[in-house]
């Protein structure tokens, strides 16, 4: 069966990474089974390589970079759905999954990155703050002081994914494709850990969300978020 490291907070049951949440779904979308090692920060040394998550291992082949997985999917599980199933899909998935990283993170860091260190396990926070607050330039509570003030940056960033959706039920067409799965994992990586997309209420994308979260039999629906672990 193939495995994968999952990146997790201080409860095991919080999983929260993009990347990670890219994989899963794109391997949802193959009909392969697989399981979850739970993985947190500072644990480099486990999955090697890169040092990051998602690691997936298949046999004796071991995979990092959840965009390097999907095409390994893709490659070595050709008889299973297509993530891609053509060139002009794969150059637009590539897009959405570079887009996403480059422009859609950057403006959601500010309504997150408080709440991951805070879910973070207690052996990763001050390396989680350190190497943040190294990249940003800032303390964490500097960088996310004033969340009402970085809403309307991370909608406006929204705008293009939101004109789509207003026209079509998912990236892929009729049918998600990895397109899809590469903005998700972004939502999912708030909705896990800060309890909210904070996509507007109403909004194409928001009523997108909730079809995600509802494919196969509510996969990420049913992934426990920290509302669900403060109300327990």
């Amino acid at each position: 069966m193939i495995k994968i490291f999952d990146l997790a907070g201080r409860d095991e049951r919080l999983r929260f990474s993009p990347y990670c949440w890219r994989t899963k779904m794109a391997l949802k979308h193959k009909g392969l089974p697989f399981e979850t090692t739970p993985w947190r920060f500072t644990e480099k040394e486990i999955v090697g390589g890169s040092g990051r998550v998602p690691t997936l291992i298949d046999g004796a082949e071991r995979v990092q970079d959840s965009w390097q997985i999907a095409l390994y999917l893709d490659r070595s599980y050709p008889d299973r759905p297509p993530l891609m199933k053509d060139d002009a899909e794969r150059a637009a998935a590539h897009f959405m999954n570079s887009w996403c990283d480059l422009t859609l993170h950057p403006a959601m860091r500010a309504l997150v990155l408080l709440d991951v260190h805070k879910a973070a396990a207690q052996k990763d926070q001050d390396y989680f703050r350190s190497s943040r607050e190294k990249a940003l330039g800032m303390t964490l509570e500097q960088a996310c002081g004033d969340r009402a003030a970085c809403l309307p940056i991370f909608v406006k960033a929204m705008a293009p994914a939101e004109a789509t959706l207003a026209e079509t039920a998912f990236f892929g067409g009729a049918r998600p494709n990895y397109s899809d799965y590469a903005l998700f994992g972004s939502l999912q990586w708030a909705n896990v850990i800060s309890g909210t997309t904070f996509l507007p209420g109403g909004s194409a994308a928001a009523a997108w969300f909730e079809r995600m979260l509802d494919l196969y039999d509510g996969f990420a629906r049913k992934a426990p978020t920290v509302r669900e672990l403060a109300a327990a």
